[in-house]
């Protein structure tokens, strides 16, 4: 008898149904030989900082560094019942082993690690390794289980990971929010990722546009384009040096070009994709094809390879043969393509293969009802679908012409290109005709030069005419084009995980394996964190920082928000995977940067820790002459010591239907006096104007009302009487 516990009910249910453990327990299911069991995700996670100290609840810079001695994990109170259930089984006495069968990868060792420390289990550990969830995978799975020290070192590269994060978040979050007295959260991967955003903001802020001209001819057919010119007399100029006039093609260069074809997805590749095309965020795209993996049309989604191993070439085949048959793109847009046999090969590579192969489709989607998909579900098949198709592919073959005419003195370009043979894009077109997907204008202006706008005729486009170098052409006709430089675009979520993943990358060796910010798996978590703590934003596919992001990048350190720091640790947590580095070195690191950080609060200036609280002083107390501030309810004296407090609702004009605002106590505290029109009288109900006085004596502040308009009236009164 053994048991088998996976990550999510719906997972364990496949394995349960292969097993053959079909008897519904409380909490599990039961067969003939083995249990299985389910964890909801994380069910166990680090205690918060109080769990180890009551003193903790209140937060005092006096108190950092928390670094526990020995951690503590805590369980969410709706998923106590599961774990008690877990507890249980995991101390059955008529059991031999557990099967860790929860997803391969990192966290999935760092979920069952928990669970299995809370238990106090004494049993020996298997580990169930599949990237399908295919009934043949599963079985194969189960026939050749490891030995759960096998992946000893991943696991404890996930708890390295999750403490680093702990240790990190908590101790700099709680001294930056209590030095500046603001909330400021920081993570170890978040705010790297926060200070992309805002570096990007800034450039976009502080970009002045410039104008600049484009001198365009026509001649022969075709339109050619001068460089930029920068003002517009000079161009004016060119102008009329050519118009009219002759021009002789210079060069023309004729080139062969070849596109290969596009390696298969990994996850950030496809949620780049997704992102770009379907309009899908990185956490949507996880979550669609988290779904398909758990309904056998998908291969497992956290994989950073974009390769198969070398014995997959004949699962490769079958695959294909099914996507073609399964109705996916619709009959008929297959039918009209030339379908040379797919070079399977190209995408093997068992050396560039790290936990999990490529993100493919399985054969299951040639005999699955497509059609009951969710749509969004059918876009993402689709698009890993089409990827095996392009990648498995012929090359993109096409002529590349570009011609130098001389008009005028002046050297003027036009380019082209002619299609000699679309391979494995035969495939993209039939996606983008399938879904109806438009031709991405965002990607071809960020494909383009830095910014400005290709000059008309430069584009490789349509076909030129046939030139030939020496080609004379008569009443050449030209005109100009004004333009204005471009700022730098905000992010999309497609750009800011391509800039995740490459993050640190030049400054790496060229043999380290580069990890970016973040993994596959995490990095759509970072940035719905972001988002969801105010941090940033999204502005249709645009992801912006908010004040809030920006104020809390100007605050912190460079080696906080270095991209390169975090890449190293991601780098060095893969290391420690391979067994080539000790936890013990990693974690030791992760302290002396906790240490970094406290100095570094304790170095800031007393000058700076209000930065986020400075208030403007209204006026200067009456009684102790010290700077008053507005509050929420009162405008009071900086001085503690001062007794003085002005209420905004104040019982003296409460009567009067009077509150006092900004302006109204700024005058009574430079002048003593402020006049209101519309003071209420209770007794004649009925408005009145007068001004309201305020005199501090004796430590005391009274009020009266005065009304200086009927002094006047007596002294033009008294005046008339003499006269």
């Amino acid at each position: 008898m053994f048991l088998v516990i996976g990550e999510k009910p719906s997972v364990s249910q496949a394995l349960a149904k292969i097993l053959k453990a079909e008897k519904k327990e409380d909490g599990y299911l039961a067969g003939k030989d083995c249990l299985v069991s389910w964890c909801f995700g994380h069910l166990a996670e680090y205690a918060s900082p109080e769990s180890y100290d009551e003193r903790y609840a209140k937060w005092d810079f006096t108190d950092l560094p928390i670094i526990p001695e020995k951690w503590k994990l805590a369980v969410a109170k709706d998923k106590k019942a599961q774990l008690a259930v877990l507890k249980k089984l995991l101390n059955r006495k008529d059991l031999e082993y557990v099967v860790n069968a929860c997803d391969a990868g990192r966290e999935g060792e760092l979920i069952f690690k928990h669970v299995y420390d809370l238990s106090g289990s004494i049993l020996p550990v298997k580990r169930l390794w599949i990237s399908s969830m295919e009934d043949s995978a599963i079985r194969e799975g189960f026939a050749n289980l490891k030995d759960g020290t096998e992946y000893r070192n991943i696991c404890e590269a996930s708890v390295c990971r999750a403490k680093a994060d702990w240790l990190v978040g908590m101790n700099a979050t709680r001294a930056y929010t209590t030095k500046y007295f603001k909330k400021l959260a920081v993570g170890r991967v978040q705010t790297p990722t926060l200070a992309m955003l805002v570096e990007r903001e800034e450039k976009i802020k502080d970009f002045k546009k410039e104008k600049y001209f484009t001198v365009h001819i026509s001649c022969g057919g075709m339109e050619a384009a001068a460089g930029r010119v920068d003002n517009r007399k000079d161009a004016e100029k060119m102008l009329k040096e050519c118009r009219g006039g002759q021009a002789q093609a210079v060069t023309v260069v004729k080139e062969e070009k070849a596109v290969p074809p596009p390696k298969l997805y990994d996850l950030t590749t496809l949620q780049r994709d997704a992102n770009r095309i379907f309009g899908f965020t990185a956490k949507e795209t996880l979550e669609y094809l988290q779904s398909l993996y758990e309904k056998k049309l998908a291969t497992y989604p956290r994989t950073d390879s974009q390769f198969l191993s070398d014995d997959m070439g004949q699962t490769a085949g079958k695959v294909i043969e099914a996507v073609l048959h399964s109705g996916l793109f619709g009959e008929k847009t297959l039918s009209g393509l030339d379908m040379p046999a797919p070079d399977t090969g190209r995408v093997l590579d068992s050396r560039k293969v790290t936990d999990h192969h490529a993100v493919i489709p399985t054969v299951g989607i040639g005999e699955a009802d497509l059609s009951s998909l969710p749509e969004a579900e059918r876009k993402v098949l689709a698009l890993i679908a089409c990827r095996l198709l392009c990648a498995t592919g012929e090359k993109h073959s096409y002529e590349s012409v570009k011609a130098e005419i001389s008009c005028g003195g002046h050297i003027f370009t036009a380019s082209g290109k002619t299609v000699t043979h679309n391979g494995w894009k035969d495939f993209e077109d039939m996606l983008k005709s399938s879904f109806k997907i438009m031709e991405d204008v965002a990607e071809k202006e960020a494909a383009g030069n830095n910014g400005l706008p290709e000059p008309a005729g430069s584009r490789s486009g349509g076909k030129l005419p046939e030139l030939a170098e020496g080609r004379i052409f008569v009443d050449v006709q030209a005109e100009i084009s004004e333009h204005f430089t471009s700022a730098p675009k905000h992010f999309t979520e497609d750009q800011l995980l391509l800039s995740m993943e490459t993050a640190g990358r030049r400054d790496f060796e060229q043999d380290t394996e580069k990890k970016g910010l973040g993994t596959p798996a995490t990095r759509a978590g970072i940035i719905e964190k972001l988002v969801s703590s105010g941090y940033a934003a999204r502005k249709g596919r645009q992801i912006i920082p908010t004040p809030e992001g920006m104020e809390l990048i100007a605050v912190m350190p460079e080696y906080l928000k270095s991209a390169l720091m975090t890449a190293e640790w991601e780098n060095d947590l893969l290391r420690m995977e391979k067994g080539e580095l000790d936890s013990k070195d990693f974690m030791q690191g992760i302290t002396e940067l906790v240490g970094k950080i406290l100095e570094g609060c304790r170095n800031i200036p007393e000058s700076e820790l209000h930065r986020f609280h400075r208030k403007e002083s209204i006026g200067n107390c009456p009684l102790c002459g010290a700077d008053v501030y507005e509050g929420k309810k009162n405008f009071y004296c900086n001085n503690r010591e001062c007794s003085f407090t002005l209420w905004k609702e104040n019982r003296y004009l409460f009567g009067m239907k009077k509150k006092v605002d900004k302006k109204m106590a700024g005058e009574l505290l430079k002048t003593g006096r402020s006049h209101a029109k519309d003071l209420y009288s209770a007794k004649k109900d009925q408005t009145f104007e007068a001004d309201i006085v305020m005199k501090a004596e004796d430590g005391r502040v009274n009020f009266s009302l005065d009304f200086p308009k009927r002094e006047e009236e007596r002294e033009k009164g008294k005046i008339k009487t003499k006269s």
